[in-house]
């Protein structure tokens, strides 16, 4: 058995969905990708795959090898670039975690200059709020908002973001144009954004000269996600908080308004974040690098 040639012929699988996308994607018959799979079972002694006529499904022991297997083959993908020539331009496949709305609206924007200049890099985006576990997702960085609070992660700061507080016109026309935030309290309808880590509602913050405010008030709408959390602003269900760069396009076009402007909270920091444990390969710093230049004015947008 080509112990690594069945390694990848069941890592492709796994990605693929199916055998017969990963035999068109490794340019093999079908037989010959399943061959590979099953002499790699019986070298370990344990089902990898459940097979039946309409579906492949991955057991619980084929999960905990394919993370471990796809960072060996990552791994050696690393040594046969290095030796390549470390003067080449990066390449190999990259793996980035990062919010909805700040994939949205800063990050895949900006990515045509950075896949422009590293043509040979290709690049996976998981996208949600929720966090990751960078090593068990096999994830190389994560870019995320707020404080860290591990130490087993290495950061880079990516800047500060705006955070403002809108409502949409027929909102403030119905419940009125609240002056100061305890305002909030009578009669307001807040569209919370919830963690999805812990389940629990971000509450309204507020600084002016000095003075912060924070409301712990009982929302109308919570919503773990950021994209929608903005979309149920601009369905008129109650005012939220949110970035100046996600509700940019729409405060322009008159669809969002903001409220409490000398109220605006203190910036929101941003960090690309990856495991001190994980090898720095040639991408991933070219990618972090990257970041560094142009996301800080990306995020700022709307700080004015």
């Amino acid at each position: 058995m080509d112990q690594l040639l069945a390694m990848r012929s069941f890592a492709r699988v796994v990605e693929a969905g199916g055998f017969t996308r990963a035999a068109d994607s490794l340019d093999m018959p079908v037989a010959t990708v399943s061959k590979h799979v099953q002499e790699l079972e019986s070298h370990l002694g344990v089902r990898l795959l459940q097979r039946t006529t309409r579906k492949v499904t991955v057991t619980p022991e084929g999960q905990d090898y394919y993370a471990k297997c796809t960072r060996v083959l990552r791994d050696l993908e690393d040594i046969d670039a290095s030796f390549r020539g470390a003067r080449g331009k990066p390449r190999g496949h990259l793996r980035v975690d990062v919010g909805g709305s700040t994939a949205r609206d800063v990050l895949i924007p900006l990515l045509p200059g950075f896949m422009a200049l590293y043509p040979d890099i290709r690049m996976d985006l998981g996208v949600s709020d929720r966090s990751v576990d960078l090593i068990g997702d096999n994830v190389d960085c994560v870019i995320r908002g707020g404080p860290l609070n591990s130490s087993s992660l290495v950061a880079r700061r990516l800047g500060e973001a705006t955070l403002i507080t809108c409502a949409t016109p027929g909102y403030l026309k119905q419940y009125g144009t609240p002056a100061h935030p305890e305002e909030l309290r009578n009669g307001h309808r807040l569209v919370s954004y919830v963690s999805s880590q812990n389940g629990r509602a971000v509450p309204f913050r507020f600084e002016r000269e000095g003075e912060r405010t924070e409301l712990k008030i009982e929302y109308r709408v919570g919503v773990n996600e950021s994209n929608a959390h903005l979309a149920a602003c601009l369905a008129g269900l109650g005012i939220v908080q949110t970035f100046a760069y996600a509700a940019e396009a729409d405060l322009r076009a008159g669809n969002l308004q903001e409220i409490l402007a000398p109220w605006r909270p203190a910036p929101y920091p941003f960090h690309v974040v990856y495991p001190q444990s994980r090898h720095l390969t040639h991408r991933l710093r070219a990618f972090i690098d990257w970041l560094v230049m142009v996301f800080p004015a990306a995020i700022a947008r709307g700080h004015e």
